[in-house]
């Protein structure tokens, strides 16, 4: 396994060891030794899946209290993964990067807490799986427009699907008041 560091302090690329024959692939999606040694302390406690149809963008989105680092991977499919440094604190604060995951490579994204978080899927369709470090919790869930101009995510779609409620997201400048502080 080796972790590349990314532009944006705290977010991690993961890129595991595949070991393929001819009966497919093995390879270690998680051990928890291995990603504390790698500066990834947080426990995870709750596993999420996606399905989605290609165009489709979820997010952005990001639990206020206490916060939810994410450990993100396309276990089938392709997408553009998203995260938006929404630390007010950080010299990188509003800024975003994203990078290709998908069931080939099966690269993981690790999102700390102080990010948001979104995906659009461009294969046909693709299972999106992740590991998170609080449980969900609707009351304190939110979220951003995927297409707010001050933060410009550069999504690589054009024909795009999207949840009314993620339709509906403030924009960026409107959440300031709700934003993590650590």
């Amino acid at each position: 396994m080796k972790i590349q560091e990314l532009k944006l302090k705290g977010l991690k690329l993961i890129i595991p060891d595949i070991f393929p024959d001819s009966r497919g692939f093995f390879l270690e999606s998680f051990r928890e030794e291995r990603y504390r040694d790698a500066g990834i302390t947080c426990s995870f406690v709750q596993d999420n899946h996606s399905y989605s149809s290609k165009g489709c963008i979820r997010g952005m989105h990001f639990q206020s209290e206490p916060g939810q680092a994410k450990l993100v991977r396309c276990a089938q499919g392709k997408i553009f993964d998203v995260a938006v440094d929404i630390r007010p604190e950080s010299p990188t604060y509003g800024q975003w990067e994203g990078v290709v995951l998908d069931g080939t490579t099966h690269q993981q994204l690790f999102v700390p807490v102080g990010f948001a978080h979104g995906f659009c899927v461009l294969s046909d369709h693709a299972h999106v799986m992740y590991k998170v470090s609080t449980v969900y919790d609707p009351q304190h869930e939110k979220g951003f427009r995927f297409d707010d101009p001050d933060v410009a995510i550069r999504w690589p779609l054009d024909q795009v699907v999207c949840s009314e409620r993620d339709k509906q997201n403030p924009s960026f400048r409107d959440l300031e008041t709700l934003l993590i502080r650590k």
